[in-house]
């Protein structure tokens, strides 16, 4: 399965939550391929924020290797899910969908740890480390949440 987190710079929250699902699915030795994205082309090529990289260290997990790169309409052909942190991504991302093939691959990540309620992943960028530590949370309770459904397909 392939699978893909998509924020707005790529910088802060798609890249924790490839970190996180990243080092949840080799603990549990499910073989996923993760990637995240943004929306927006600001930080392309650019390592996760120093304030994500250091909330991840915190937790146990380096994600300094990351890169930023934007979303691109390929992505609908490579991904199996495609999760997205906030709503505004959300439209983003549907916007370039071809069909609704495509767009039914798009869903907030947060709906897997709380279903059919629509929250958001909180952008931590102009918030303190605490935020960074709150995102961190949401995302780890949404990856086990996400594992558990794999586990059960694969049963």
């Amino acid at each position: 399965m392939k699978v893909l987190f998509v924020c707005l710079g790529n910088i802060c929250r798609s890249p924790i939550a490839e970190g996180v699902l990243r080092t949840k699915a080799k603990e549990r030795g499910l073989s996923l391929e993760i990637d995240s994205s943004g929306t927006g082309d600001w930080h392309v090529g650019e390592a996760p924020d120093k304030r994500a990289q250091r909330c991840m260290n915190d937790f146990g997990d380096d994600i300094s290797d990351l890169r930023a790169r934007q979303f691109k309409k390929s992505d609908f052909h490579y991904y199996d899910r495609i999760f997205v942190m906030d709503k505004s991504n959300y439209q983003n991302v549907v916007a370039q969908a071809n069909d609704s093939e495509q767009k039914e691959k798009v869903e907030l990540f947060l709906n897997l740890s709380h279903p059919g309620e629509d929250r958001e992943v909180p952008d931590p960028y102009y918030g303190g480390n605490e935020g960074f530590k709150n995102v961190y949370n949401m995302l780890d309770e949404a990856a086990e949440s996400f594992l558990n459904q794999v586990d059960e397909q694969t049963r």
